[in-house]
């Protein structure tokens, strides 16, 4: 690899869609040009707090995620050095003891709804794209995914949604629309807009 690797960042609110754009655009391109990195997987480690006082904890702010560290993995990715990504249980709020190797790669795709967040991180990003999707949407898919994937009751992911999930959607992922370089409406669904990008993605993987 003989250029430096070009990040580009996907944000979005909880259930828009950005992940499904993340893995629609990595599966698509040239094998071993593209790798990604999820911001989920940085929360930061809760095991010293009692299960119930895990569950409490307001994780859709930024401060529950370890920014600094991913910022350090892509400086790290960027540089030619491969990383140890950490690997989050959901269930337990906690880090598994595995992590995941990543080397680097020509695309290096970043998603969470909080990437756009820090200066730092974004300034990692050489494009940076927001999924909007309508909220009635999002909230559907962010039920089935708790429900299904992480372990949680309806009771838990209703309360989570109106004491941290909305609240937070309004105060620090909606604002970080105006960091966008693209927007693109509905997610995984704009066939259109994958299209685009994939076109200029592959150009920049055989740079």
């Amino acid at each position: 690899m003989t250029a430096r690797p070009f990040v580009v960042g996907i944000a979005g609110g909880t259930g828009s869609g950005k992940t499904t754009v993340a893995h629609k655009l990595a599966s698509a391109m040239p094998a071993g040009r593209c790798v990604t990195l999820e911001h989920d997987a940085y929360y930061r480690d809760q095991g010293h707090l009692p299960p119930d006082e895990r569950a409490r904890i307001n994780y859709d702010h930024p401060a529950s995620l370890d920014t600094s560290l991913l910022v350090d993995h892509l400086r790290q990715l960027r540089s030619g050095q491969a990383v140890e990504v950490p690997l989050y249980d959901f269930a337990t709020y906690t880090r598994r003891p595995e992590t995941r190797s990543v080397a680097p790669a020509r695309v290096i795709i970043v998603e969470g709804i909080l990437v756009f967040a820090e200066p730092a991180l974004r300034d990692q990003m050489d494009i940076k794209i927001f999924v909007d999707t309508d909220a009635d949407i999002r909230l559907m898919r962010r039920i089935r995914r708790d429900l299904e994937h992480r372990g949680r009751t309806f009771q838990q992911v209703r309360d989570q949604y109106y004491a941290t999930v909305r609240p937070m959607h309004i105060e620090h992922v909606e604002p970080t629309k105006r960091w966008a370089d693209l927007i693109i409406p509905e997610g995984g669904d704009n066939r259109v807009a994958i299209d685009v990008l994939l076109g200029q993605l592959w150009r920049i993987a055989f740079e």
